[in-house]
């Protein structure tokens, strides 16, 4: 396999066990980007982008980073914050009125970034296109009576974060949630990412397929096990309502949609920027940073039925949970996306991280995969 890019000769070995990847003849393509310092020391890319493998993966290849999505919509409504344009523990119903039917008139935005709000799923079932309808989708919403009451516990809001998150960015800077994003964290930085991707990008975006038999972990089975056979359960109305959600991943109307929770496209410098951007400075204060990375919500997660850990729009790092830590120090923060591609920080090292690939492995929280990369790079730095 050729691997293309560059990295220094310190991290070989990094370069090495990214290689070792493609020993998997299911693997298609992948990129990596780790920045020390605020300096790329790696920056890796190889396989195939396109749906048949005859397409290499370039340099400007795209994909679909899904829940790496969330942290960017979080930083942006921290700033949002720190305008005054929002307050993390005011009622969502003062910036959203429509927001406090069913009982919500209390839920606060902090509630909503750190997974509280008791809104991760829709009970009522809605038609596969209402996926692509904003105002249908935040009106259900605000319609929807948590699942248990605010505050008390936590369960993952796979998708319906966007919406809820995304509304409220919407409501306090005046335009859709992923123009506000982008403009807010990837343009200042010369990020290639995108929330609502043009259709002149999509020759880029490589596509996404699931690998094959393998199961995954306990966790992973354990999941798949309640979506199957329980469809009125939380955690399956959570990734399958509207019912598109886990099968639109390579549709034109899911690339144009702007859902901050799961449909960014990027690539691995894209992530790794963004990681340098908090811990320099560039993209929040100090003050907003340290409410990010606080913890929030720790222990049985309602909705992936494991244990989590997050601060506001981000997982936080369980160094003693083998699924759920980025392997590098316990500091560690940032959010992997659905099927392997992952974007985090280390404060300690100073190191920002970020891969993405669209071979999808069946792992609800990290894959095993990036945390090889994370292993290796540990023993060079």
């Amino acid at each position: 396999m050729q691997i293309q890019g560059h990295f220094e000769l310190r991290f070989e070995a990094v370069r090495e066990a990214f290689a070792a990847l493609f020993d998997d003849p299911q693997e298609r393509g992948a990129a990596l980007c780790i920045q020390v310092g605020g300096e790329t020391v790696v920056d890796l890319w190889a396989g195939t982008a396109d749906k048949d493998g005859h397409e290499a993966w370039h340099s400007d290849t795209i994909a679909n980073l899904f829940s790496c999505t969330k942290t960017f919509a979080a930083v942006t409504a921290l700033q949002l914050v720190g305008e005054g344009k929002l307050q993390l523990d005011a009622p969502v119903a003062r910036y959203w009125p429509e927001f406090a039917q069913a009982g919500k008139e209390s839920v606060t935005l902090r509630q909503l970034l750190s997974h509280r709000a008791g809104l991760p799923a829709i009970r009522e079932l809605l038609p596969a296109e209402a996926l692509y309808d904003w105002q249908t989708m935040v009106d259900t919403l605000a319609a929807e009576a948590p699942w248990w009451e605010p505050g008390t516990a936590h369960g993952y809001a796979a998708i319906t974060y966007g919406w809820l998150v995304g509304e409220l960015i919407r409501r306090a800077d005046g335009r859709g949630p992923g123009e506000s994003i982008v403009a807010r964290t990837a343009r200042p930085l010369g990020l290639d990412f995108h929330i609502g991707l043009d259709d002149a990008e999509f020759h880029r975006v490589a596509h996404i397929a699931r690998g094959k038999g393998n199961l995954g972990d306990a966790a992973a089975q354990r999941l798949l096990k309640v979506t199957m056979s329980e469809p009125q359960a939380l955690s399956t109305r959570a990734f399958t309502n509207p019912p598109a959600i886990l099968t639109s991943t390579n549709k034109p109307e899911w690339r144009r949609m702007q859902q901050p929770a799961a449909n960014g496209h990027g690539n691995a410098r894209s992530l790794a920027g963004f990681y340098a951007g908090l811990l320099d400075g560039t993209l929040l204060e100090s003050e907003l940073l340290d409410e990010l990375t606080r913890e929030h919500s720790l222990g049985d997660d309602r909705t992936l039925l494991t244990q989590t850990r997050f601060g506001l729009g981000c997982m936080l790092d369980q160094p003693t949970v083998a699924n759920a830590t980025f392997g590098l120090g316990a500091r560690a923060f940032g959010h992997p996306g659905a099927g392997g591609s992952v974007g985090f920080a280390d404060p300690e090292h100073d190191v920002a991280f970020g891969f993405v690939t669209n071979t999808l492995g069946p792992y609800i929280l990290m894959d095993p995969r990036a945390q090889k990369l994370v292993r290796v790079l540990a023993d060079c730095l």
